[in-house]
């Protein structure tokens, strides 16, 4: 087998991959940092981010928008996704959104420093600590169902609240694993077109501050097309609900999801522009045939803005042959990357040393835990590889660490920041100690 699948798969890896020539022999380097020295000075498992990368998918976003849609736009970041600190801190820097999840979510942006206006709340049955943390930090609350409202709608006599936008369930979803869809009739998420009238009447009624509509139809998607039918329910909707109570929702937002390469084999992957000229143009032309004025447009790119930032960094340790199977074993897996096991999720990798080495057969790269689904790829073309060798697999940045987990008394990884030739640690490893640090003795 020949090594012409290496530049395919260097083109998953973050934009400053490089592979260079280090004393030891050629090596995987990103934004100038050895990763081998990197996995030598930190440990491994070991996951990183680089910032060029980060940078450059905004970049995209705000210019696919600039060019498609002549109102004001926005762009949130999904803090599911992946967020800490120092991710906080960027999306400040950028003046992004970030879209929260509860108060924990919510704590780490306000400790990160991003502003209350940028703050947006989701939650499908949000407690009343993540109510009062919206209440308390955030811009804006996007209402998940009528009970949530009337419990809002409760705490805002004689208070002021963030500005609160409806959920809306349109009855479709888009092409994508059943456990990533959202939208669809049956959904737990949001509330149906009548749920939603009968909101708008109560803020209406009550004076409470709606000021936009949002749905989201699922996560990880590569066709923009379901979004049309889904976005033509949603303004029949908003010109009902104008025709009945004259109110407009200053914003819109049609969630995110888009896609990703996650393999070789996903590319070419259809451009963020598609995707984004494919809103714009549907809002437009449904907002002039049913005479509503276009609203502000708010996109939530998810994935898509942070997932080839990252790469995920493993040492291997046996290497086993069974009858049909050459298995490389790294030293982390499910519990820092649980997808493969929870989706089915496909992955590609490279060693980080000698990358380009021809493809010696197939292999599949397993993590340590005691579990059948501790596989994160199968049957991979790769080179012979030996024990203590370096496995970089990209695009590792998105919904990963945020749903790690200590199965096994596994420590979560460490998390460098990478940026022109500087790696900073921002996420210290767990430790020994941490796994007790909230028990107590008997």
């Amino acid at each position: 087998m020949d090594n012409s699948y290496v530049s395919r798969r260097l083109a998953l890896f973050p934009s400053m991959t490089r592979i260079e020539m280090t004393q030891d022999g050629n090596h995987l380097a990103i934004a100038g940092c050895d990763l081998a020295e990197l996995a030598d000075r930190f440990g491994t498992p070991l996951y990183l981010y680089d910032r060029a990368t980060l940078d450059a998918a905004v970049e995209d976003y705000r210019q696919a928008l600039a060019c498609s849609y002549p109102e004001r736009t926005g762009i949130t970041y999904a803090g599911k996704a992946f967020l800490c600190l120092a991710m906080a801190q960027w999306l400040r820097g950028k003046d992004l959104w970030v879209d929260c999840t509860g108060a924990g979510e919510i704590h780490v942006a306000v400790a990160g420093g991003v502003r209350r206006e940028r703050i947006l709340v989701h939650g499908v049955n949000k407690s009343q600590a993540d109510l009062d943390a919206a209440v308390a930090h955030a811009g804006t609350i996007v209402v998940d169902n009528l009970v949530e409202l009337e419990r809002l709608a409760t705490r805002a006599q004689g208070k002021a609240l963030p500005e609160l936008w409806l959920r809306i369930r349109p009855g479709l979803a888009v092409d994508t694993h059943t456990f990533r869809q959202t939208g669809q009739a049956d959904s737990k998420f949001g509330m149906s077109q009548a749920e939603a009238l009968e909101a708008v009447r109560l803020c209406r009624q009550k004076g409470l501050p709606l000021t936009g509509v949002h749905f989201h139809q699922g996560s990880h998607f590569h066709d923009p097309a379901p979004i049309d039918p889904a976005l033509e329910v949603v303004l029949d909707l908003i010109a009902a609900a104008q025709q009945e109570t004259g109110w407009l929702p200053e914003t819109i937002c049609p969630g995110g999801g888009w896609g990703v390469a996650y393999h070789e084999d996903e590319l070419p992957h259809p451009p963020v522009r598609d995707y984004v000229d494919f809103i714009a143009g549907h809002l437009a032309n449904g907002c002039q045939k049913r005479g509503l004025p276009l609203p502000r447009l708010q996109l939530e790119p998810g994935r898509s803005l942070v997932a080839q930032a990252g790469v995920s960094l493993y040492r291997v340790g046996a290497i086993k042959h069974t009858p049909n199977r050459r298995w490389l074993m790294l030293d982390g897996g499910m519990t820092d990357n649980i997808r493969p096991a929870l989706y089915g999720a496909r992955y590609s990798a490279l060693p980080v040393r000698e990358p380009g080495r021809p493809a010696a057969g197939p292999a599949w790269l397993a993590g340590p835990y005691c579990e059948s689904s501790d596989v994160l790829i199968e049957a991979l073309p790769m080179p012979e590889v030996q024990p203590g060798e370096l496995i970089a697999v990209p695009v590792s940045g998105a919904y990963h660490l945020s749903m790690g987990n200590n199965y096994n008394g596994a420590r979560r990884p460490a998390v460098v920041w990478l940026d022109e030739g500087q790696a900073r640690l921002v996420q210290e490893r767990e430790t020994l100690d941490d796994l007790i640090r909230r028990d107590r003795r008997l």
